[in-house]
């Protein structure tokens, strides 16, 4: 059997993940990064997109939103804004979403505002990747 490693993923609403796998790839600031058992330990902050999650020899994907990831040599922890499993995504609700958020865009919104509009856009656009990417 291959060595594992804890990944953990919680969101706002609670654990999202919590599972032993062999591999996590994961978008930080950085670039991409495969993240293996005994990896070297770091923090770093992850961006919008997607994570493939190695697991009993199988691939399984999943859109997050920005978060921060810490790395130890036998786990990884992620809190992020949002984290949905490719099959769970509903792929009109998330092109709405990402219409919403290009239309408030446009408008004239405050300042304050604006950040959490570029947050949603970010949101809604990794889904609609990870649902194209990985139609299912």
């Amino acid at each position: 059997m291959a060595e594992t490693l804890k990944l953990e993923i919680v969101t706002p609403d609670g654990k999202a993940f919590s599972e032993d796998v062999e591999m996590v790839t994961l978008t930080a600031l950085e670039g991409e990064m495969g993240i293996l058992p005994h990896h070297v330990r770091l923090m770093t902050q992850m961006v919008p997109g997607e994570i493939v999650v190695r697991e009993g020899g199988r691939d399984r994907f999943l859109a997050v939103g920005g978060g921060l990831v810490e790395v130890t040599g036998t786990r990884v922890s992620i809190l992020t804004d949002m984290a949905v499993a490719a099959e769970s995504i509903d792929e009109a609700r998330a092109e709405e979403a990402r219409q919403r958020a290009e239309a408030r865009l446009k408008e004239k919104v405050a300042e304050e505002e604006i950040a959490s509009i570029n947050a949603s856009l970010a949101r809604s656009l990794a889904q609609l990747r990870v649902k194209r990417r990985h139609r299912g």
